[in-house]
């Protein structure tokens, strides 16, 4: 798949999308980011531990938050996008639902569209990422818990999603699946889902997996959300293990070297016995 200008096999290639969260309220690390230079500083350490592409949010979608303005999210993100374009060569991916969001991203030299929504909320946004020709993640989102059988019915949304993108243009080789750990799901469903993940294989499109810090590792480690590195690391090794190729993490060191690791062993990597 193009992302950017990288061309990444997504069937040989696990790829880590680090998060930066450019807002004053994220779950995990609202305000440490939101301003220019300690962004930059976070998007170099990632590069650094092996991230393949940024994922950049101007608006926390945590549960329970207050939604802002189009104009001051694109206020927060195209300085953002501008800078990082400027200094680094990765791909950037725009985490927005908006339309006007995500064409001032994409104008601004964003890489890719990530909808928690998956093209639901506005569908506009499925036209300008068309126009744009990039890639788009479709999240598994609704606004109720209310499930006949978990997996079809988060499929059946999904493909819901798909048909928008499809009919606004996008190639179906552009699109990546989300299942929305943390989103529209209670603590089981959250579980269920990460152990039914390969069920999404059935669509027929890559799958990004985001489960980082979130509170499903909490409620099962009893942590807070700054000592999830290990549950987080967990979920990483079985979502690859059912089909996932690309994963979302804040901390992207640890999960790229558990990615490494098993995707090696999933595809029998040379290795020696010599000590």
């Amino acid at each position: 798949m193009q992302i950017g200008n990288k061309n990444f096999d997504l069937t040989n290639q696990i790829l880590i999308m680090g998060i930066l969260n450019v807002t004053p309220d994220s779950f995990s690390d609202g305000g440490k980011f939101n301003n220019l230079d300690a962004s930059l500083k976070q998007v170099e350490k990632m590069i650094a531990d092996g991230a393949d592409l940024i994922d950049l949010g101007g608006e926390s979608t945590r549960p329970g938050h207050t939604q802002i303005s189009d104009a001051e999210e694109i206020e927060r993100i195209v300085p953002m996008i501008e800078a990082i374009q400027k200094r680094f060569d990765i791909p950037i991916s725009i985490d927005t639902y908006k339309g006007a969001v995500g064409a001032a991203a994409l104008q601004a030299g964003a890489d890719m569209v990530n909808d928690i929504w998956g093209f639901k909320y506005d569908p506009t946004l499925a036209d300008v990422t068309a126009r744009y020709q990039v890639p788009c993640v479709l999240m598994h989102n609704r606004s109720n818990q209310n499930y006949q059988n978990l997996m079809s019915d988060i499929n059946s949304d999904l493909q819901e999603s798909i048909d928008i993108a499809l009919t606004a243009g996008i190639s179906k080789d552009a699109i990546i699946l989300d299942p929305g750990i943390g989103f529209a799901k209670d603590y089981a469903q959250n579980m269920e889902t990460m152990h039914h993940l390969e069920a999404l294989q059935d669509l027929g499109y890559p799958i990004l997996l985001g489960t980082s810090r979130k509170g499903f590792i909490g409620l099962t480690l009893d942590l807070p959300v700054t000592e999830r590195v290990e549950g987080t690391v967990a979920t990483t090794v079985i979502g690859i293990m059912k089909g996932a190729s690309i994963i979302r993490v804040h901390d992207v060191r640890e999960n790229k070297r558990a990615a490494q690791m098993t995707l090696g062993i999933l595809k029998g990597a040379p290795w020696t016995n010599s000590i």
